[in-house]
């Protein structure tokens, strides 16, 4: 009987000794393959440690370290202006914050463009471009899309007013295209895009060269400026536009009437005692 229990117990332990080498060899392949696998994928996609957002970012918000976090991207797909560096991104030798411009998402890519230089403030001053100036103009429900604007927007603008004392013979008002594709950089007091409630805005600010801010300082003075919003894939030109009261009934421009030819009179002169008399004669010529 002890023989039998002898023999029982040293066959239980050989099979769980095969099963343990078997199980430990397939683990030990699985690995080795899964290891293959992370290589291969590797060599193939090549990445780079990009910084990008721990939590979503609003407008005017202070950027600290614990906002960002390194992740891998692949190598040809890095945006343009992306932070790759905390040395670049926090530069050691500057004790003075970053502002956030544009709102961000989380795990949303930090780039040069979304925010501010360290100390700079997240003014209007840092969303203008080299030779850019900011102009306010005024608008309301009709002539701002009905609250439908946001900053980064672009508006085409046009002008209604009568130029009836500065044009020989035009009568009525006309409206003209005066500007096309401006970019807004604020609506009322707010600079940021994640604007979230529609909001009927009295006023709005737009980039503009100068010589474009002496024309739109003219036309808001001398007439009634509109916005037109302009489609965010929209990469078309408008071209010269003007329309006025006769053109939009259809009724075609006012011809000047024809001038009238003056009928030549020929006549000589007779003296009759002191007095000389003009007489009408046929003119020859």
């Amino acid at each position: 009987m002890r023989a039998v229990f002898g023999l029982v117990l040293i066959v239980g332990v050989a099979l769980a000794g095969g099963a343990v080498m078997m199980a430990k060899k397939y683990i030990s392949a699985y690995q080795n393959e899964l290891a293959k696998e992370r290589s291969a994928r590797q060599k193939v996609v090549p990445t780079v440690d990009v910084f990008v957002a721990t939590a979503p970012l609003r407008y005017g918000e202070t950027l600290d370290r614990d906002d960002v976090r390194q992740v891998s991207w692949p190598t040809d797909a890095v945006p343009e202006g992306a932070f790759i560096d905390i040395a670049v991104l926090f530069p050691p030798e500057s004790n003075k914050d970053r502002y956030v411009l544009r709102a961000m998402e989380k795990d949303e890519a930090i780039m040069a463009i979304k925010v501010t230089k360290p100390g700079e403030d997240a003014g209007l001053t840092s969303q203008l471009e080299r030779g850019m100036r900011a102009f306010a103009i005024r608008v309301d429900v009709a002539s701002g899309v009905s609250g439908f604007l946001r900053p980064g927007d672009r508006v085409d603008i046009y002008w209604t007013g009568s130029i009836r004392d500065t044009v020989e013979g035009a009568q009525g008002d006309i409206t003209r295209l005066i500007e096309a594709g401006v970019q807004l950089i604020a609506i009322d007091q707010s600079a940021g895009g994640d604007m979230e409630n529609i909001t009927i805005a009295r006023t709005v600010t737009v980039a503009a060269r100068p010589e474009q801010v002496a024309a739109l300082a003219q036309a808001q003075t001398s007439g009634r400026l509109s916005l037109s919003l302009v489609g965010a894939e929209d990469d078309t030109i408008a071209s010269a536009i003007e329309v006025n009261q006769r053109s939009l009934l259809g009724l075609g421009e006012i011809e000047a009437a024809p001038d009238q030819v003056q009928q030549k009179v020929c006549t000589i002169r007779t003296r009759r005692g002191a007095e000389v008399v003009e007489i009408p004669i046929p003119c020859t010529n």
